[in-house]
């Protein structure tokens, strides 16, 4: 069964309206007031589709965050069974400091084929789809998926690049990566966007690797998914909290490596659009007394694209 394509339009609207409620906190150092604000009007549009939809990926504990909180029921009631997942401001520090690449993102499947992921961090692998998928593996060491990759590519490893977020847990990667001389992005936030830019070649991103959130990772693998890219997920637990709410959700087996296939089954729709401009989209611009708005779209039964839309000031 797959998901009504009308629910595409949607979506958009609703992740748009998002980015539009975060526009007037850009630079304003205030990423709480921000995320609220996302939060909010996503709730609000949500809450105004004809679905019966549960949050199994909400804003989480980790960030203290206005949340729109997994197990939370959206929707009018009247429509499909649905599983969602709300990143409404993906990159609070973006929008607080004016930084480039915070987004608000969703995706959707029906009910039951969206991994239901713990707040906690998650170890992650994302290559495109011209890389074999033997290729590469969370269980593999740094230097052997580098060359793995430079070989399905016929690429000098010097011509790798690697993307991982600049965190001091990652020194040890990084440092290997140097020590290969593969080319380095280094990411402050937003690993949603992150693992996305390997799946089009315009980026240059070969592999992206590294600890984010478990939540993310989510999200990330349902807009893989539909470029037919890699993504594979280890759950790290760091307390006994993590550990018990995990078994609460159903994971039996804490050191499982999850494929993308195990994160996201059958048909899903993914929409992230920009708040200030990064790698993937434009952010929210005001031309001609109009806010102007980029979301990628993912759905395997349409055109993945770049749609732009256009809202009137109120």
């Amino acid at each position: 069964m797959s998901l009504d394509k009308k629910l595409i339009d949607k979506l958009v609207n609703i992740t748009s309206s998002a980015s539009i409620a975060c526009h007037k906190y850009i630079g304003k150092n205030d990423k709480i007031a921000a995320d609220k604000a996302a939060t909010d009007i996503m709730r609000e549009n949500l809450n105004k589709l004809d679905i019966n939809g549960k949050v199994v990926i909400g804003e989480g504990e980790l960030d203290d965050a206005p949340m729109l909180f997994i197990g939370e029921k959206l929707g009018t009631g009247n429509g499909p069974s649905v599983d969602i997942a709300v990143d409404p401001l993906e990159g609070t520090n973006f929008v607080a400091k004016n930084l480039p690449g915070a987004l608000s993102v969703m995706a959707i499947t029906l009910k039951g084929n969206l991994f239901n992921a713990p707040e906690t961090y998650m170890d992650k692998l994302a290559v495109g789809k011209d890389v074999p998928k033997d290729a590469t593996d969370l269980d593999f060491s740094i230097e052997k998926n580098i060359k793995n990759i430079a070989d399905s590519k016929n690429k000098d490893i010097s011509k790798i690049t690697a993307c991982i977020l600049d965190r001091p847990r990652h020194k040890e990667i990084i440092d290997k990566l140097k020590k290969l001389k593969v080319n380095l992005k280094l990411i402050s936030d937003g690993d949603v966007s992150g693992a996305i830019l390997v799946a089009n070649d315009k980026h240059n991103i070969d592999i992206f690797l590294g600890i984010g959130g478990g939540p993310e990772g989510v999200l990330a693998a349902s807009a893989l998914d539909a470029f037919n890219c890699k993504f594979q997920g280890r759950f790290l637990f760091k307390s006994d909290q993590d550990i018990s709410r995990a078994k609460k959700m159903g994971i039996k087996d804490l050191n499982k490596k999850y494929d993308l296939n195990e994160i996201v089954r059958g048909d899903s729709i993914f929409c992230a659009t920009g708040i200030t401009s990064g790698d993937l989209v434009s952010g929210v611009k005001l031309e001609n007394g109009k806010f102007v708005t980029e979301t990628i779209v993912t759905h395997k039964n349409s055109t993945n694209n770049i749609v732009k839309k256009e809202v009137p000031i109120t």
